[in-house]
């Protein structure tokens, strides 16, 4: 496990942005100590209002790709009533932790192994003991909603 979560100064901001802009989303930079907008947690946590993900340079890439996939999985036309918290259903949030997994691929230097090491960092919990063992045993459920919803491929690629 790292000793230390991956940050978003960590990594090359652009291809978060053009990550995001595939999905019709967009990523606003908020300037080293201020309050991060449409934040649930606080703190550095990410957040979102609208179409945007919000984050500082100290806000960890997992919860970047989390707050985007909460958007993600809605319809385009859903997104823009979203402010601080976007579902209270459990298979979207499943959805959700599976796709920021997911997407961890998708950004250079980072990976799907990194985002599993930082969300049990961080504190996930899962009926299994780590977000890796959730992942890899018990997110079937996850990954067919994102397949029935066109968001991965019947293989497991992000679309």
């Amino acid at each position: 496990m790292p000793s230390s979560v991956l940050r978003v100064a960590d990594i090359d901001g652009t291809a978060v942005e053009a990550l995001l802009a595939h999905h019709g989303l967009s990523l606003s930079l908020v300037a080293d100590g201020e309050a991060i907008p449409g934040s649930f947690w606080g703190d550095d946590e990410a957040g979102i209002i609208g179409h945007t993900v919000y984050a500082r340079g100290d806000t960890p890439v997992h919860s970047v790709l989390h707050e985007a996939g909460h958007l993600i999985v809605l319809p385009p036309a859903r997104r823009g009533d979203v402010h601080t918290d976007a579902t209270d259903s459990i298979e979207e949030e499943d959805a959700v932790c599976y796709l920021q997994i997911v997407l961890g691929d998708v950004l250079p230097g980072v990976g799907r192994e990194r985002i599993m090491a930082d969300m049990d960092a961080w504190g996930y919990t899962f009926r299994l003991g780590s977000a890796r063992a959730w992942f890899e045993h018990d997110a079937e459920n996850a990954k067919t909603w994102l397949i029935e919803h066109g968001l991965l491929t019947p293989a497991g690629e992000p679309v």
